[in-house]
């Protein structure tokens, strides 16, 4: 029997990729988004729950949830309205949690289900004058982990994928703030410019996709997926080194 799978954020960047790479295999993909196949604010709950009901009622059940909506906000944290900020929560966090809760009766009622989160490398590297976009992928990894432990028992299994740097439509959607006074004499628009040429000369968006339909599909997954070694390599160094200097070497990378 072909799984049933629904994606968010399934219509660009590495969301798209992971739908190729779930029909690729076999799966029956919704791409959820504004303009996807099904129609879904992942921010509003009832639409997140309208969503995953539409999928029911044509196919009886959902066995594989991926959140991929998300965007990302730049500037000095300091400067960033907080409504804003809240905004960046309501769709990377809580946008992740609404799709989750919507599936969860479904997925105990057939017995279990994946749920994949696409997290980042952010999420253990805070990125100044990026910090409400780590701030998120943070909560994302802690959320999935926490999850995974509340579920288990339901046979519902929860894993995190962490991309470091991709090329995708990301970095040109990215919401700047700006800094009129130039208060932060323009270290702003240099960490800002270093994350982007990082982002545009990244992995393309297909490897990402293809490791979390992997995930998604594998009899048995961990909590956390770092794609590449270099960035596991960094995850490994963020653990090991004291947090000072940790810090300041994540500073002397972004915050010059």
């Amino acid at each position: 029997m072909n799984k049933v799978a629904i994606v968010t954020g399934g219509t660009s960047g590495i969301g798209l990729a992971a739908v190729k790479a779930l029909r690729e295999q076999g799966c029956t993909v919704y791409a959820l988004s504004r303009h996807g196949d099904v129609v879904c604010d992942v921010s509003e709950e009832q639409s997140a729950r309208a969503a995953v009901q539409a999928v029911l009622e044509k196919e009886g059940r959902i066995d594989v949830l991926v959140n991929c909506a998300g965007f990302g906000i730049s500037g000095a944290a300091e400067l960033t309205p907080l409504e804003t900020a809240k905004k960046q929560l309501d769709v990377n966090l809580f946008g992740t949690a609404n799709m989750v809760n919507a599936v969860i009766p479904a997925m105990r009622r057939q017995g279990g289900g994946r749920i994949v989160n696409v997290g980042s490398v952010a999420g253990f590297v805070p990125i100044p004058f990026q910090t409400w976009y780590s701030a998120s992928k943070a909560a994302v990894q802690s959320y999935t982990m926490a999850m995974g432990n509340e579920l288990r028992p339901f046979g519902i299994t929860l894993s995190a994928v962490l991309p470091g740097d991709t090329k995708t439509g990301f970095t040109a959607a990215r919401s700047k703030i700006d800094d009129p006074e130039n208060l932060y004499q323009g270290r702003i628009q240099r960490s800002v410019a270093r994350m982007e040429h990082d982002e545009q000369t990244g992995v393309p968006a297909e490897r990402v996709g293809k490791l979390i339909a992997r995930v998604a599909l594998k009899k048995r997954v961990k909590p956390l997926y770092i794609p590449g070694l270099g960035y596991n390599a960094v995850n490994v160094l963020m653990r090991l080194l004291p947090s000072g200097i940790a810090n300041a070497l994540i500073g002397t990378l972004y915050a010059k």
